[in-house]
């Protein structure tokens, strides 16, 4: 016994009790896995038992493929039973599940590799490689579906993240929401609403995390949306009398595109014809910019930034310009740039497209020069590789880059009733050849999106359509989900008509107001300048009205010279004009017939000076009648008035 077991019993002892409690319960947990160990080997040999002798019942060729049977014959069960208790390592690595028919066992008559081991190796191979060589050039269009947005060209999309929402805006000026979740056969959007009134949507684009929504369009302050619909901030405009542009707090002039950081969920980018970049954060509330770049050409002029993008990582910024020249800063720095490309697309046309690919050196650009030309970050003085005789009519078209970076896809450009189709082109990253060419509509291809998520493709028309094209194997949920819900029948039951009740003598607190055409409500709304967002004519009157002045006097340069030069108002005494024509009047009476002639009174008229007597009588008290006497005692002479 040891010493404190000794000291323990002293003192149990001395204390007067039997001990200090029960003891803790001491528990073996190797003899515990052993023993869980066994009862489940005893559980899996019950059950391979009764599956054996099932199989066994239905067909006698069928046996279970375990370790032993494969390189052995088949033992008998009590011989089993003993091999498993002598061997535990081979027990666990015996195959537990239904039998497998015999010609799928090695060795049987279905296997092939038995026979020709060598060639089935080498067709696996290049069966593989087959399928390899496919999927990279895969494209989902088995199927398609359109949706209409209006009958302008549609000018900006995007796709959320996940796939399942998407925005279209166009030239309409309005932009509508899609959820492929909410959609019936009708394909009807869910809610529609006009961000910036009389301005086109130049581009939509969602953040990294879907929440939020950019719209930069042709105005001079970019909107945040939330993913329902409701506006989140307005960036505020720049000083325009201002020629630094260092010195402004936002944009100038109209905006040209937008894109948001694929890794900062508050940060995005805005690029005007002020000929400057901007960096903005919600956080701001758009109240300031961040960064602001300036884009120069050759010569250092301001040149105009046409399209903007990050790179995919968030670290670069790439921007190309009206000039035909590419430019790339680094995030760190404000000032200058860390490469540039002159001459990359035609002078003067617009570079509608820049975008990185996901290997973060790849560069794609779609130039208004009917080119797509790829180029390496790490090498920019020539470009990698180009594809010509490619029409591009418009501004915003783009280019994009496949899920799994093998293809580029673009959209091409056709004239109106040229018997033509847009179509979409899919190039080969490597080479730029065409891969492949998917014909759409009459009209041309303007935005294309390729969602990985979902893999679908997404792309806008410029007669107001978007087309949606999808695989039903390998694409997932988007459109997929709207096409197989059958449209709401309307019940007709729940159909309410009110009936109007006329009460002519009823008072006018409880009497219904006649109903009006909205024919007459537009035209009433025609002529309010403020309501039909028509400019106000100028004023016909004499001055001005409101603050404003007439036609002639709206700048402040006629305004003077109307004031020094002659005023030819006609301010004749109108009385005067009258009385001219007065003899001609007595002697050929045109208005009073002869029969009235010698009953008519006799006129008399006020002589000329009475304004000088008035003056003379000026100071005569008021209530009298008289005049004071004048100095020689002649009272005043009184004349008669008519």
């Amino acid at each position: 016994m040891s010493s404190r077991d000794q000291g323990n019993d002293s003192l149990e002892k001395v204390m007067g009790f039997g001990g200090f409690g029960k003891k803790s319960k001491q528990f073996d947990l190797n003899a515990i896995f052993e023993e869980t160990r066994r009862n489940a080997k005893e559980r899996n040999k019950e059950r391979n038992e009764k599956m054996e002798e099932e199989s066994k019942a239905k067909s006698s060729n069928f046996i279970i493929p375990t370790a032993h049977n494969i390189s052995k014959p088949a033992k008998s069960s009590s011989s089993k039973k003993q091999s498993d208790d002598d061997d535990d390592d081979s027990d666990d690595d015996d195959l537990i599940g239904p039998p497998l028919p015999p010609g799928m066992l090695p060795g049987g008559s279905g296997d092939k590799s038995a026979k020709k081991p060598a060639a089935s190796s080498d067709d696996s191979d290049s069966e593989e490689e087959e399928e390899e060589e496919v999927d990279d050039f895969f494209t989902p269009s088995s199927h398609e579906i359109v949706l209409s947005h209006g009958v302008k060209p549609i000018s900006a999309i995007a796709v959320e993240p996940s796939g399942a929402r998407f925005i279209t805006g166009g030239q309409d000026f309005d932009m509508k929401f899609w959820d492929f979740a909410g959609m019936d056969k009708s394909l009807q959007s869910f809610r529609e609403l006009t961000p910036c009134e009389c301005h086109q949507t130049v581009s939509l684009q969602f953040t990294c995390t879907g929440e939020h929504i950019l719209v930069a369009a042709a105005n001079s302050q970019a909107k945040i949306y939330d993913r329902d619909g409701y506006e989140v901030l307005e960036c505020v405009k720049g000083d325009q009398y201002l020629n630094d542009m260092y010195n402004t707090a936002g944009h100038t002039a109209m905006l040209n595109d937008g894109c948001c950081h694929p890794k900062t969920r508050t940060e995005f980018m805005t690029c005007s014809n002020d000929g400057t970049i901007r960096t903005w954060d919600l956080r701001d509330e758009g109240k300031k910019c961040r960064t602001v770049r300036k884009c120069r050409d050759k010569a250092g002029r301001r040149t105009k930034p046409i399209s903007c993008c990050y790179s995919k990582d968030g670290k670069t910024l790439a921007a190309a310009c009206d000039d035909g020249s590419l430019m790339f800063w680094d995030e760190r720095k404000k000032v200058s740039t860390t490469s540039v490309v002159r001459g990359a697309h035609t002078f003067g046309s617009d570079t509608s497209s820049i975008e990185y690919s996901n290997d973060r050196f790849s560069v794609c650009t779609r130039g208004g020069d009917d080119t797509v030309k790829l180029w390496d970050v790490r090498k920019l003085k020539d470009p990698v590789a180009s594809a010509c005789d490619l029409p591009n009519f418009f501004s915003v078209t783009n280019c994009t880059f496949s899920p799994n970076n093998k293809m580029l896809v673009t959209g091409v450009s056709v004239k109106k009733n040229d018997g033509k189709k847009g179509k979409l082109v899919f190039l080969d990253k490597t080479n730029l050849e065409v891969v492949n060419e998917i014909p759409l509509c009459d009209s041309s291809i303007i935005k294309t999106i390729w969602n990985p998520r979902i893999n679908q493709l997404f792309a806008s028309t410029s007669d107001g359509n978007v087309h949606v094209l999808y695989d039903v194997d390998k694409s997932v949920k988007g459109a997929k989900l709207c096409v197989v819900k059958r449209r709401k029948k309307i019940n007709q039951a729940e159909i309410f008509v009110r009936r109007r009740i006329i009460t002519p003598y009823s008072l006018p607190l409880y009497r219904e107001e006649r109903e009006r055409s909205s024919r007459k409500q537009m035209e009433k709304d025609r002529k309010d300048h403020v309501k039909s967002h028509r400019p106000q004519p100028p004023l016909t009157g004499r001055g001005g009205a409101g603050g404003r002045l007439k036609a002639h006097g709206s700048t402040l340069a006629s305004f003077v010279m109307k004031s020094i030069a002659k005023d030819t108002f006609d301010d004749t005494n109108p009385r005067e004009a009258i009385l001219r024509h007065a003899e001609a009047a007595q002697a050929d009476p045109k208005y009073i017939s002869h029969a009235y002639q010698d009953t008519q009174p006799e006129t008399i008229f006020q002589d000329g000076d009475e304004d000088d007597e008035e003056d003379e009588d000026s100071h005569i008290i008021i209530g009298s009648n008289k005049k004071p006497e004048s100095e020689g005692g002649e009272p005043s002479s009184k004349r008669t008035k008519l």
